[in-house]
C-alpha cells in the first residue's frame, strides 16, 4: 500500500485539452485513482465521447468546452470547477499544436514559408494558452495558499526540430514560464513544474500504417526503442499533483525514452486537443 502523500483520491483537478492524446491519459490516471477531473477542449467533438467513455468504465468526469487560449473561457472553466467543488488542488496546462514548415526557403525547392499567422498560432497554443491558464488559477490558489501547475512542454524544449521553429521557441518557453512563476510563487506555497514527453501516438487516432511508422523510428531512434504509453505521462502527472512531490518546484522532467539525450528527433504522435 502507497503512503498517503501519493493519493489523490477526492482532490480537484483541471486538465485542459484532454479530450485526446496525452491530456486523455492524464485525466484517465487521474480519474482512476478516485480523482475529481475537469476535463476541457476546444469543441465536444472528441469530449462527449471520452466522458461516455469514461462513465462506461466506472469513472464518471466533469467537461466543459473552453478555448484555452481564451481569457473569458478560462473564467467560465475556473469558475465551474469551483462552483462543482469549491476548490481546485491543481491544474494541468496541455494544449499543444505543430506546423512542419521552415522559416525560409530551403535548397530542396521548398518554398512554404512559416506565415506571421502560423507564428502566432502555435505560440497561443503552446505557450500563450499556458500562461492565461496560470493567471485565471493564480487567485484561487493565492487565496487557498496552495496549489500545483503542471505545463507540458516536450523534447523540443531542450533540443530544436527542424522546420518546426514556432513550436520549438514555445515547448522551450513553457520550460522558462515554469521555472519563473515557481520562483514566484514559492511563498505561496504553490508548485509549477513541466513535463516534457517525447514521442506519445495516441492510438485511437492512428491508423496501423502510422502505428508501424512510429514503432519503426523508435526502434532506431529511441534508446528504450519504443513509444511511450499515454498513461505513463499521466502516472508521471499524478505524482507531480500528489503531496508527495510538495518539494519539487521550477523542474522540467523529460519522459522520453531517452530521446532527448541523443542527437536525434522523432517526429510523430505530438499533441494535440
Amino acid at each position: 500500500m502507497l503512503p498517503k502523500e501519493y493519493e489523490v483520491k477526492g482532490k480537484n483537478f483541471i486538465v485542459s485539452a484532454s479530450a485526446r492524446g496525452i491530456g486523455k491519459g492524464i485525466v484517465e490516471v487521474l480519474a482512476s485513482s478516485g480523482a475529481n477531473v475537469l476535463a476541457t477542449a476546444i469543441t465536444s467533438t472528441y469530449l462527449e465521447k471520452f466522458s461516455e467513455e469514461m462513465d462506461r468504465r466506472g469513472f464518471s468526469i466533469e467537461t466543459i468546452v473552453a478555448d484555452a487560449t481564451s481569457p473569458k473561457d478560462w473564467e467560465k472553466t475556473i469558475n465551474y470547477a469551483l462552483k462543482k467543488w469549491d476548490k481546485i488542488d491543481g491544474l494541468v496546462n496541455n494544449l499543444g499544436d505543430f506546423i512542419k514548415k521552415p522559416l525560409i526557403s530551403n535548397d530542396n525547392g521548398i518554398d512554404t514559408l512559416m506565415s506571421d499567422e502560423e507564428w502566432k498560432y502555435i505560440l497561443d497554443l503552446n505557450l500563450t494558452q499556458a500562461f492565461l491558464g496560470c493567471r485565471a488559477i493564480s487567485s484561487q490558489f493565492l487565496k487557498q495558499q496552495k496549489g500545483k501547475i503542471i505545463n507540458i512542454s516536450g523534447v523540443a524544449a531542450r533540443k530544436g526540430v527542424p522546420n518546426a521553429l514556432a513550436y520549438s521557441v514555445s515547448k522551450a518557453g513553457l520550460v522558462q514560464l515554469t521555472q519563473t512563476l515557481a520562483l514566484e510563487w514559492a511563498q505561496y506555497n504553490i508548485n509549477v513544474n513541466c513535463i516534457a514527453p517525447g514521442s506519445f501516438p495516441d492510438p485511437s487516432f492512428s491508423n496501423n500504417i502510422q502505428v508501424q511508422e512510429y514503432t519503426k523510428n523508435a526502434s532506431m531512434q529511441i534508446p528504450l526503442k519504443r513509444v511511450g504509453s499515454l498513461s505513463e505521462v499521466g502516472y508521471l502527472a499524478l505524482y507531480l499533483l500528489s503531496d508527495a512531490s510538495n518539494y519539487i518546484t521550477g523542474e522540467t522532467v523529460y519522459i522520453d525514452g531517452g530521446l532527448s539525450q541523443t542527437h536525434l528527433y522523432i517526429d510523430g504522435g505530438l499533441n494535440k486537443d
